[in-house]
């Protein structure tokens, strides 16, 4: 009788690494593009979805703090990159920031909606990369 103490390696094939696979790519490519935009402000009027309170709260204006909310965006998804351990958690905590802003400006509740799924999905992302994320060792347990 054999006893395999390693869980076999995950292959193309296997549902639960390609998943992971799409999450981390996603979590990393949206955040740097839409970090990068907050520079160009090209897809949208970035400044327009910060709530006037948190405006009031932070120094300088609604488009300085777009430029530091890019700053962190584009840093979240280089860390989802190269660690989706801890970047989907990152992700997921800086979305939830992002929602209690939403939910506090009128008119942007469908897409604190959305947040709220992309959320999730940062949260799967974390826990799939605890046994797909590259550099994880079999005593690796979380």
């Amino acid at each position: 009788m054999t006893i395999h103490l390693t869980r076999p390696r995950a292959t193309a094939a296997d549902p639960a690494h390609q998943a992971f696979l799409l999450l981390r790519t996603v979590f990393t490519v949206a955040p740097i593009a839409f970090g990068l935009d907050k520079f160009a402000n090209l897809l949208t009027d970035w400044p327009g979805y910060l709530a006037p309170w948190i405006d009031d709260l932070l120094p300088g204006t609604a488009q300085q703090v777009m430029y530091a909310v890019g700053v962190v965006e584009i840093a979240a998804g280089v860390v989802v990159a190269v660690a989706p351990r801890f970047g989907g958690w990152l992700v997921a905590a800086w979305l939830a920031g992002i929602i209690v802003d939403l939910l506090t400006v009128p008119g942007f509740y469908d897409v604190a909606l959305r947040d709220v799924g992309l959320l999730v999905a940062a949260v799967a992302l974390a826990r799939l990369a605890v046994r797909h994320a590259p550099g994880r060792t079999a005593g690796d347990r979380s």
